[in-house]
């Protein structure tokens, strides 16, 4: 099938050559979309000139800093558009294991969506911080029960989808970042009766740079559960 890999970034000059080579590297028939949000270290500039000597490199250049959501959505409209039938998301920091890659597109073949789960075996999560592990543990427990949605990593950014779940999903509607990015489609997916799976990944915290986590993020995702179940019972969704 025909695979884009979706990565946001910003401030990514330093991983952004790794990244790319790990992937590329492995020659699974994969194109790799770098969704830029004007990151002033040269980002985009590094992966324009890669895209320029490898046609399997794509750049969408943004205005600013637009958050994880928009960058994510853009990425999927661009692959509808282009004929795509699968999409990946990945961070561009080496979190998210590039080795892992033909797990995914191997369950793919079965699934419409198939998440990297970093709590369905145990917690598989390395050098995070006890605060920062336990706020996304126990985030992922709130979801399932509020929502009933029965997913053990609703908040993980590597996973793979089939391109009728996209179309399927009003993407013009979609206005979260972070976490709640993650709940809001995969909710949605769910509620629209897709079959996925989950896989264990490990998890490694980013390499270098700084996390973009922050408080506004964290209290989005908060209100995000109640939004969505509301949505649901209403038929708004």
């Amino acid at each position: 099938m025909k695979g884009l890999i979706v990565i946001p970034t910003y401030n990514e000059l330093a991983t952004i050559d790794a990244i790319l080579d790990a992937i590329l590297e492995q020659n699974l028939g994969l194109d790799v979309l770098i969704v830029d949000d004007n990151s002033p270290d040269g980002t985009a500039q590094r992966v324009k000139a890669r895209s320029g000597n490898d046609s399997r490199v794509k750049l969408i250049e943004r205005s600013g800093k637009m958050g994880l959501g928009t960058a994510y959505v853009a990425g999927f409209k661009y692959a509808i558009a282009n004929g795509y039938e699968i999409v990946f998301e990945m961070d561009a920091d080496f979190s998210h294991d590039p080795k892992e890659l033909p797990r995914l597109l191997e369950k793919i073949q079965g699934y419409d969506f198939v998440l990297g789960s970093r709590y369905i075996n145990g917690i598989s999560v390395v050098n995070w911080p006890l605060r920062r592990l336990l706020l996304s543990y126990f985030a992922s427990y709130y979801t399932r029960c509020v929502t009933g949605m029965p997913i053990h990593d609703p908040t993980g950014g590597f996973k793979c989808f089939r391109i009728e779940v996209l179309k399927a999903i009003d993407l013009d509607r979609i206005r979260s970042g972070g976490y709640s990015f993650q709940i809001e489609m995969n909710f949605k997916a769910w509620k629209k009766g897709f079959k996925y799976v989950e896989i264990p990944i490990i998890f490694v915290d980013r390499r270098v740079g700084s996390s973009k986590m922050s408080r506004a993020i964290v209290r989005e995702a908060v209100f995000m559960v109640w939004k969505l179940r509301l949505q649901s019972i209403f038929g708004g969704l």
